[in-house]
């Protein structure tokens, strides 16, 4: 108890008084770094959007310079000559063809105009709503008296209503227009594309986000000091007619101690940004901070006090859990502690313990089961022991009376089968030749060639000195039976069946089988290889009572193991397969001479 109650009353003390001093400075540092971080990321917010108007004025000044193209269409509209009627026409569908090529270039534009020297007026819209030529006249006169004889002759306008369409439909527009001239620097017209706001800066989750957390408000405007955008209307906080209506008041420079005003430009100067966080918001955050952190440390107060009281028993809960494990074990009872421990030295030592309790419990079960499996095997050889002379006498019997009848056909499969036979049951051992395996194969292909009328062939490239290594039995055979049970299409696609061999970098013996059949689907595969992997586990099992009959995937998993159990975790059984023909298996063994 003396050793809780110290360990208890210093936990507390060494976890309060710095949480105390913590959090204080911490409420400072936050309260007086707030505003930076405020100032800094509308620093950062402001230079990413005059980044992105940036890019804004350079395409759409790009868009309209490529009207300038039409030297000889802007020569027209810029001369004083008159035209005949087919030219006039030929004029119209020209500029008609020009518009349309300026829309395909921004899938932003919607309504483009070309108010000519003549003012005649050329439209094209994507929408419905078309533009009164009347009512544009009138507005842009105005934009030509303003622009026509500034510096650069690509301008941005302010916002204006919609009142020169012919629905006049509610919102504001931003018009970018171009001010034409011939090569010769004759006067020809006025370019205009109207705008949505909403497509000169368009706000992210993480703007809207940004802007609710600090009350953040960004404006745009012109040269002429004329506003384009305000992210209050953008968002819904205001109305592009009360934007309209208090415009001037946005963008007036003022000194006021209740905002946090930014200040920013494009690069050519044409359009300004200015963004605002109110200081209110923040005082508002640097209270709620305050609260906060009161509330954290006495949470924290009353959180360490329980932690301290339950301290001791959590230290000597899992000693006496690894106390009681140790004493099953000494029963026989290998049992691991289930529970999950704690990541320090204890849980370290029973993290050990455990794996000690089941890699003795595995080790136990692994030498039970083998025996048991080598005890099942024997029995099942006894059980296969049959008299090869009496079986060769039985089928020799069999292949003289279907001769007599003059079935040679019949004949000739039973002379194959005693040969099949005779190699599986001549060989006392668990092990023969790679020789005797191939002649098993090749006499198990021709069998499957006297029924399917020669659809098969084999093909056999293996060294003579791999031919007379050992191998365990009935491997290659029944890898050739599903190739021709899963890959053989119809009697229009015959087989052929490659079986090589070769030795790896480390002396071994590499064995491919590969057919031009019909291939398996990657999920098929996928499903094949995840057996495969599981062989190395699977080995220590015993097999199920029932007597199932063998897919393709069991037959290869049944060859898989036997190599894991005869030879060893090194060496395997994989196979592959293409997407639409062939499959390959291969065969990794050692070097054994028989």
């Amino acid at each position: 108890m003396k050793f809780q109650n110290k360990l208890m009353f210093g936990y507390l003390l060494a976890c309060v008084i710095p949480l105390i001093s913590v959090s204080v400075i911490i409420f400072n540092q936050s309260a007086a770094g707030l505003e930076d971080s405020s100032q800094e990321f509308a620093s950062l917010y402001t230079s990413q959007i005059r980044t992105t108007l940036n890019q804004f004025v350079e395409e759409y000044d790009k868009v309209t310079k490529s009207v300038l193209v039409e030297n000889g269409l802007i020569y027209n509209l810029a001369g004083e000559h008159s035209l005949s009627m087919d030219e006039l026409i030929n004029q119209k569908m020209a500029i008609q063809r020009l518009m349309m090529r300026v829309t395909w270039l921004k899938s932003d534009i919607s309504t483009l105009m070309l108010v000519s020297r003549d003012n005649n007026v050329y439209q094209y819209t994507t929408t419905t709503s078309r533009v009164n030529e009347n009512a544009l006249l009138s507005r842009a006169k105005e934009w030509n008296e303003r622009y026509r004889n500034t510096e650069d002759p690509f301008f941005i306008t302010g916002l204006h209503d919609r009142s020169y369409y012919e629905d006049k439909g509610k919102g504001a527009v931003v018009t970018v227009g171009r001010v034409l001239f011939s090569s010769d620097g004759a006067y020809a017209g006025l370019l205009l594309i109207d705008l949505d706001p909403f497509i000169l800066l368009q706000l992210d989750q993480d703007f809207v986000l940004a802007r609710d957390k600090y009350g953040m408000s960004v404006i745009i405007s012109n040269r002429q000091k004329e506003i384009v955008y305000h992210s209050d209307a953008a968002s819904g906080r205001l109305t592009w007619e009360h934007v309209l209506q208090s415009g001037a008041d946005y963008i007036k420079d003022s000194e006021d101690e209740d905002r946090i005003i930014l200040t920013g430009s494009t690069s050519e100067g044409d359009l300004f940004i200015k963004t605002e966080i109110p200081r209110s918001k923040l005082l508002q955050k640097i209270n709620r901070i305050k609260g906060v952190t009161v509330i954290v440390i006495l949470l924290s107060c009353v959180i360490i006090a329980l932690i301290s009281f339950g301290l001791s028993y959590t230290i000597t809960k899992p000693i006496k859990a690894l106390r009681r494990s140790m004493k099953q074990a000494e029963a026989g009872q290998y049992v691991p502690i289930e529970k999950e421990q704690a990541n320090d030295e204890i849980g370290s030592l029973v993290y050990s313990y455990n794996k000690m309790i089941l890699t003795i419990r595995t080790l136990i079960e692994e030498v039970y089961i083998a025996e048991i499996k080598q005890r099942q095997a024997k029995f099942l050889a006894l059980q296969n022991q049959i008299n090869p002379h009496m079986l060769y006498n039985t089928l020799e019997s069999i292949r003289m009376k279907v001769l007599a009848k003059d079935d040679e056909e019949s004949a000739g499969m039973i002379m194959i089968l005693a040969r099949m036979f005779r190699l599986a049951l001549g060989k006392g051992g668990s092990y023969h030749s790679v020789k005797h395996e191939l002649e098993y194969t090749a006499n198990y292909m021709q069998l499957q060639n006297i029924r399917f009328d020669n659809m098969f062939s084999l093909s056999v490239k293996i060294p003579d000195e791999i031919l007379h290594c050992t191998i365990i039995p009935l491997v290659f055979q029944p890898i050739v039976e599903n190739s021709i049970n899963h890959g053989f299409l119809d009697y229009s696609h015959p087989m052929h069946i490659v079986i090589e061999g070769d030795w790896n970098d480390e002396g071994e013996i590499v064995i491919r089988i590969t057919d031009d059949g019909a291939g398996m689907s990657k999920e098929k595969l996928e499903e094949l290889l995840a057996m495969l992997e599981h062989v190395e586990l699977d080995k220590y099992k015993l097999e199920d009572g029932d007597n199932k009959p063998e897919s393709s995937g069991l037959g290869l998993k049944n060859i898989a193991e036997r190599i894991k159990l005869h030879y060893g975790d090194k060496y395997y059984l994989t196979i592959r397969s293409g997407m639409d023909r062939g499959t390959v298996v291969e065969i990794c063994i050692p070097k054994l001479l028989g």
